[in-house]
């Protein structure tokens, strides 16, 4: 069996590249080796992170991409891949008017993490992907769920296709590796981020690492190991009801405490910032701490923020003073009392936060007091939901080998390639790199079949 292009991986960067592939006429073929599509993707809070929309703009927030570079350089501490970084900004706009073409649909914007103004786009993953799936097989793209990519066919140091785990050669002029991370994958993860001992493993199923091992095989390079995060704002219970991304109430106006009650954190840095700070308290548990008036800003469009849900599944603690609510989350209530008096009167007098906050997320909002009863705790630890690092590519989504040269028929896209992020991470760019980076290496990949 042959085809132009192979796309291993049916999440959101896979199947953006199929799409983009098979409309530039190529055939495709899309391998996904467990039986669901959407991987990773569908179980992220679904932000998409785009600068200079037509939602923001109804919603009146200015915003380009010279204001994305440089949230995403500033927050990444200029550790990101400048060349990749230009990519992604000045790609990202057309890649939103074409899932927009496709019938994909936007809801409010949000302010999140390392954002300098709002540009956090949410959406349906699982309509995202699906619509995706059918545009590529109404283009002719085969479709194989439960068959998953072995190794790379490498001949005369280029790539020729993939072998299947059951053993078929599927042969290829252009192979796009879209597989996803490895935070499913104990032995990577305590190799390359043993801190993340102490957090908690989430991701999808299939996020075992194969593409970056494949790929690894054939010489590739690997970047970003080092910056490996845990996602602060799970629920610590790893057999309760979470099963999800966790809540931020800390960027609504919630503050974080650690089990003495007292602040540790700026909470408006990246939440894999506020993830790291967390797994260095004592067991690596925290309190998201917030009133009614944080409640009121529940929104049930982004998991992240839809906190009025966590108070039917025991996930959420509150109480009518702060003494109580103390008491119900084991944490001394005068040491709680006392920091919620200390973080109210400075936010009333305008004198400087203790820990550097000023604005609520990125630099975005303001803090406010934290005084309407009830009141509200959400124990929080952090997860390993995606690894952010992986192989080396250039612009054109090839993968480069580890001397930073090209490996002739092979592309990568989505959480499998790393340089994007750099030592931070900008809300939204995880999902936005995927169908960015996934358009792109289809684009590149059908053109070069």
């Amino acid at each position: 069996m042959s085809a132009e292009v192979v796309a291993v991986g049916a999440g959101l960067a896979g199947l953006a590249a199929a799409v983009a592939a098979a409309e530039g006429g190529a055939r495709v073929t899309i391998l996904e080796k467990r039986p669901e599509i959407g991987g990773s993707t569908v179980l992220s809070a679904g932000l998409s992170a785009f600068a200079g929309t037509d939602e923001q703009a109804v919603a009146g927030i200015a915003d380009d991409p010279a204001t994305l570079r440089r949230d995403l350089l500033e927050t990444g501490r200029h550790r990101n891949d400048p060349a990749l970084v230009e990519v992604y900004c000045s790609d990202q706009l057309a890649t939103y008017r074409w899932l927009r073409g496709l019938g994909i649909v936007y809801g409010e914007v949000h302010a999140a993490s390392g954002q300098s103004v709002p540009r956090s786009h949410p959406t349906d993953t699982r309509v995202l992907v699906r619509t995706l799936l059918d545009r590529a097989r109404s283009l002719g793209a085969a479709f194989r769920p439960g068959t998953g990519a072995h190794r790379l066919i490498v001949e005369d140091g280029a790539v020729r296709g993939v072998r299947t785990t059951g053993g078929e050669e599927l042969r290829a002029d252009a192979v796009v590796l879209a597989s996803g991370g490895f935070s499913r994958n104990p032995e990577l993860l305590d190799r390359f981020a043993p801190r993340m001992g102490r957090a908690l493993r989430g991701g999808a199923e299939g996020s075992t690492g194969d593409g970056l091992l494949m790929a690894w095989k054939a010489g590739a390079g690997v970047i970003d190991t080092p910056y490996i995060k845990g996602t602060f704002g799970i629920h610590p219970d790893p057999d309760g009801a979470e099963g999800g991304t966790g809540i931020l109430a800390i960027y609504k106006g919630a503050i974080a405490v650690d089990r003495s009650g007292r602040r540790f954190v700026d909470e408006s840095l990246p939440y894999k910032e506020v993830g790291d700070a967390c797994l260095d308290r004592d067991g690596g548990i925290a309190f998201q701490i917030f009133d009614a008036a944080v409640m009121e800003r529940s929104d049930p469009s982004v998991p992240i923020y839809d906190f009025a849900a966590r108070t039917g599944n025991g996930l959420l603690h509150t109480a009518p003073t702060l003494a109580e609510l103390a008491r119900d989350i084991g944490v001394p209530a005068d040491a709680l009392e006392a920091t919620v008096a200390e973080y109210n009167a400075a936010i009333e007098s305008g004198r400087p936060d203790p820990f550097g906050r000023a604005t609520l997320s990125g630099g975005v909002g303001a803090p406010v007091p934290i005084a309407v009863p009830p009141f509200y705790a959400h124990p929080s630890t952090a997860v390993v939901l995606a690894t952010y690092c992986g192989l080396t590519i250039d612009p054109d989504m090839r993968v480069l080998d580890v001397f930073g040269e090209v490996i002739p028929g092979l592309y990568a896209a989505g959480e499998v390639v790393g340089g994007l992020h750099g030592a931070g991470y900008v809300t939204g760019t995880s999902i936005g790199k995927a169908a960015v980076f996934g358009r792109r290496a289809g684009l590149r990949a059908g053109a070069a079949a």
